[in-house]
């Protein structure tokens, strides 16, 4: 039987990522992903931000790889070409109550490693969004957005240079340990026949679909996969001209589930507002068109001007939660050996945002982790 270095399972941004961190390494890499195109899933439906840092808790794993990504995801945009911009992003306070957040929200960032935060009085922000109503804000000069599908088809090119292969409509059924290492078992496509092969190390980077695959690993106990909830997040486009230079985010709410309906900018000078938090049942993409009231309340918030009618269902993703309705933050959990009891494993559990932020950093926390 054929075996291989490591495997990658998921082609998203952050398997891409793993897979060419492990194959500059030297390692001979199989990136196995079910869909039919790479980043399918979480990763080519999201905001397309490149975060900074601010709203996770000092000492995170979130915190840590958000701050560290960022710059090299920068880096590696200007590198290979990349779709990117730093337009910077403001959160803005609409209340008196909002205004009284902004300090914990700059203390948070600091102890993320996070020190270009501005604040900005109502007048600032009148000077530098004139469409926007607030009474303060904070500026995160190093927010910025990329072009995902240019990233991942730059880390894919990555990888194959460095002698990795990405295989397509190629879904894992089976993880088993034998002679010492992993008898993997894939179905290509909608096929009936399986083939197998060994590899003597395994990163589960599949998204949405981790847990499944974790379920898939012979020996590896239940109560080492955490529970997965889908949250999906709509989003709704504006119809004509943009009114914004920056991205604009409203004071989270404390909920901790999101960061708010916040108006974002792609790189085509579009802006599109969400994402909501939406708990459901199964993997949908379709928008929650009965959630557009709530929206335009929402943005006039902040921005008095958005004209009725002017928004439109524009896309869907949904988040790969371990926190549950009602339940605090969660924090990235990735899962090693010493954890999960299974030599060479690696489970990446509950990669949302800033994922794609920080996949440059998950990554090399991956390769550390295996040099230990």
């Amino acid at each position: 039987m054929e075996q291989i270095d490591t495997v990658i399972i998921g082609a998203g941004a952050v398997g891409l990522a793993v897979a060419r961190a492990l194959s500059m390494e030297g390692q001979d890499c199989l990136v196995l992903e079910r869909e039919a195109r790479i980043g399918q899933g979480i990763s080519s439906r999201n905001s397309e931000v490149i975060h900074a840092g601010i709203y996770y808790e000092k000492g995170s794993v979130k915190g840590r790889l958000c701050v560290s990504g960022k710059s090299k995801l920068y880096a590696f945009c200007e590198k290979f070409g990349v779709g990117f911009r730093r337009c910077g992003k403001i959160i803005v306070a609409t209340s008196s109550d909002d205004l009284a957040e902004l300090e914990g929200i700059q203390q948070k960032a600091a102890g993320n490693g996070v020190s270009d935060l501005a604040y900005l009085s109502g007048r600032d922000i009148q000077n530098l969004e004139p469409e926007l109503s607030a009474v303060g804000g904070l500026l995160s000069p190093s927010t910025g957005i990329v072009s995902a599908h240019e990233y991942m088809l730059a880390l894919q090119g990555e990888v194959e240079t460095h002698g990795g292969v990405v295989s397509l409509l190629s879904e894992v059924t089976q993880i088993a340990p034998e002679k010492g290492a992993y008898r993997v078992t894939v179905r290509i496509g909608d096929q009936r026949e399986v083939f197998q092969f060994l590899a003597s190390r395994i990163v589960n980077a599949a998204g949405l679909g981790a847990t499944k695959v974790a379920a898939r690993m012979v020996g590896l106990s239940d109560d080492r996969v955490p529970e997965m909830y889908f949250c999906r997040g709509n989003y709704f486009s504006m119809a004509g001209q943009n009114p914004f230079r920056h991205l604009i985010y409203p004071v989270p709410p404390k909920s901790g589930a999101g960061l708010g309906i916040h108006a974002t900018i792609d790189l085509g000078n579009q802006v599109k507002f969400g994402p909501d938090v939406e708990y459901i049942d199964s993997e949908r993409y379709d928008v929650n068109s009965s959630r557009l009231q709530t929206y335009y309340e929402a943005i006039r918030q902040y921005f008095p001007g958005l004209e009725e009618g002017s928004l439109a269902p524009s896309y869907a993703g949904i988040r790969p939660k371990l926190q549950g309705p009602g339940d605090p933050p969660r924090d990235f959990l990735i899962q090693d050996e010493s954890a999960a009891g299974l030599p060479g494993i690696i489970n990446l559990f509950g990669v949302e945002s800033p994922g794609l932020t920080a996949s440059l950093a998950i990554a090399e926390e991956v390769v550390e982790r295996y040099r230990v």
